[in-house]
């Protein structure tokens, strides 16, 4: 159970919260003078967001829950793993996709449901698509999945195995039935984040063009595509670089979560150590109507592996952000992540402290 459980709203306050909003709460710390004092939140509220407070006498601007993992190893019976997964409210419960490694170590995707956005049932079945070309039907394997609402649908990005990892896409209104969508661009590409809405007219997405190594060859892009299947207007967001923890490859990790003042977006970064590969997770704040353009981007990491379910499994020493829970009238964030491809574990923060945070510490 939660230590402290959200407070109870009456029935006015959740009919008022039911339509995604607009919410002018309190005014974060120092800004610049060109920008508003208060920032606003945008999107809906989650009355029932999975949330734990701020440790007594912690500082940091992301804090782990204290009964991580929320699923651990074999949770079901085919599955040696589970992680690098995303999930969405969906009515009134929450849904996701979750990527299961089987024993035979090849990941595929399944779905899930859950009352509290903490204990899960997932399926014992690969999620089925329907609809595809039969050039792109077949799935070679599939992996860390985002999922996003836009307008009716709620569309899946995850890597897709053709000819190479590419960025597949599917939709769904009930996560029963799936429709598989073209894929969104050529071999090698990975980390598909799309837009929680159109940006002047268009789908938009983050992307993160790759090789088929793990290179010092990373940096993030932007695309518009007018139907899901011609991507174009491809710009470059952010490189890897500036400071150690990033500097070896960085990717987009859940959609961005839009606020008055640009898109709130979380990465991950790649430090090579000596003694391997560490995944840590930073914050960006992009321009709302050219995302391209980076307002401010944390210079240090805001959760890196420390704890041990973090530091000791198949890959240790990862934190890997793929869904973003925001309640628009509060500003917490409910942060779920893989962590050292063996586990899926949830953090917490608050988008107006995060934000008053990120200006202040900002590399950009």
């Amino acid at each position: 159970m939660l230590e402290e459980p959200l407070k109870k709203r009456n029935s006015n306050e959740l009919d008022a919260l039911k339509e995604p909003v607009i919410i002018h709460t309190r005014t974060p710390g120092q800004t610049r003078k060109s920008e508003p004092a208060a920032l606003k939140m945008v999107g809906p509220a989650i009355p029932n967001l999975p949330w734990q407070p701020r440790p007594a006498g912690s500082t940091e601007q992301v804090w782990r829950f204290s009964h991580n993992p929320i699923i651990d190893r074999h949770p079901i019976p085919c599955a040696y793993s589970v992680y690098n997964s995303a999930v969405v409210p969906f009515q009134g419960r929450f849904a996701g996709v979750f990527r299961v490694e089987y024993t035979t170590r090849m990941p595929y995707l399944h779905t899930g449901f859950s009352d509290d956005g903490i204990h899960w049932d997932l399926s014992h079945q690969r999620l089925t698509l329907t609809g595809a070309d039969p050039e792109i039907a077949t799935m070679e394997y599939a992996y860390d999945p985002r999922v996003t609402k836009v307008e009716d649908y709620y569309y899946v990005q995850w890597c897709n195995g053709y000819h190479g990892p590419t960025i597949g896409l599917a939709r769904t209104k009930d996560f029963v039935h799936f429709q598989q969508l073209e894929n969104a661009f050529l071999p090698y590409n990975r980390n598909g984040a799309i837009f929680p809405r159109k940006i002047n007219g268009r789908y938009a997405m983050l992307s993160r063009p790759s090789d088929t190594g793990h290179t010092k060859f990373g940096d993030i892009f932007y695309s518009e595509s007018p139907d899901l299947t011609f991507w174009g207007k491809h710009r470059h967001v952010m490189g890897r670089g500036g400071s150690w923890w990033q500097d070896t490859k960085i990717g987009a990790g859940p959609s961005p979560i839009e606020t008055s003042e640009g898109w709130l977006l979380f990465y991950h970064g790649v430090l090579n150590s000596c003694n391997g590969f560490v995944y840590s997770t930073g914050v960006a704040l992009l321009d709302l109507d050219e995302p391209w353009k980076v307002l401010y981007r944390s210079a240090g990491h805001i959760l890196t592996p420390e704890a041990s379910y973090e530091t000791t499994g198949t890959v240790p020493n990862v934190v890997f952000p793929c869904a973003a829970l925001c309640d628009s009238p509060t500003g917490r964030i409910a942060l779920y992540c893989g962590a050292a491809d063996t586990y899926t574990t949830l953090a917490f923060t608050n988008a107006f402290d995060l934000i008053a945070w990120l200006k202040e510490n900002s590399m950009v």
